[in-house]
């Protein structure tokens, strides 16, 4: 899957989201994937750091 086909599918399943959520329903699931791709973030940010750490 190439860059363009990748937004392509997250902006048909945002849509399609935006048409069966209410609002308030959008809101907190925007709220759970942003935490959710920010702890993802910091869990690969620290595996690769702690990976890479030499014993002194």
């Amino acid at each position: 899957m190439n860059a363009c086909e990748l937004t392509t599918y997250i902006t048909a399943i945002a849509n399609t989201l935006s048409c069966k959520l209410s609002a308030d329903e959008l809101e907190i699931l925007s709220a759970v994937l942003l935490q959710l791709g920010e702890t993802l973030d910091t869990i690969i940010t620290h595996k690769r750091i702690c990976n890479n750490t030499t014993a002194l």
